[in-house]
């Protein structure tokens, strides 16, 4: 199996700072954001993009983790490490990796279906366009169309040292 690296560090950190300037002018009128990374890679995009979000505007960032079984997400409710008063009638951006076929992102904007929120929006770093749920990413790092045979896969395991992968 070959692996083609799409984006390396670099590109990660430019792609990330386009999109923290997007979540600050599509939210500059908020006091608060709450940003929610999917467990894993979509957490470690998360705490970057607070990290960046905290330098570039005066909105009050809330980071919080939701876990799902990605396999097989009808078998048990995400759990988040918020409680439902934490996030009524605020901004809320779940934030994940990869947009694949949307089966992830849409059982973890679930929870939020059921409470009043301000504005829920998606944002990924690579969106691989072959979505089977109506989900859609409102902020993308990067749009790649792959076939259905070709994974990306993000390697966030070394800070500095991140990459994303075309395998």
């Amino acid at each position: 199996m070959t692996k083609t690296k799409i984006l390396d560090t670099n590109s990660i950190s430019q792609k990330l700072n386009r999109m923290a300037y997007e979540v600050y002018e599509k939210n500059y009128g908020e006091k608060e954001l709450l940003l929610v990374g999917i467990e894993g890679n979509g957490y470690k995009v998360a705490q970057r993009l607070e990290e960046i979000l905290k330098k570039i505007s005066p909105l009050k960032i809330t980071l919080s983790k939701i876990k799902i079984n990605k396999e097989t997400p009808w078998d048990s409710e995400p759990k988040m490490d918020i409680t439902v008063k934490d996030f009524l009638n605020k901004s809320v951006i779940i934030v994940d990796d990869v947009l694949n076929s949307g089966k992830t992102l849409m059982y973890a904007i679930k929870p939020f279906l059921h409470k009043p929120v301000k504005r829920l929006d998606v944002l990924v770093l690579v969106d691989r366009s072959h979505t089977r749920y109506p989900v859609k990413a409102d902020f993308v790092g990067l749009s790649l169309s792959t076939t259905m045979q070709e994974h990306i896969e993000a390697d966030f395991s070394k800070k500095g040292n991140e990459t994303v992968y075309l395998t």
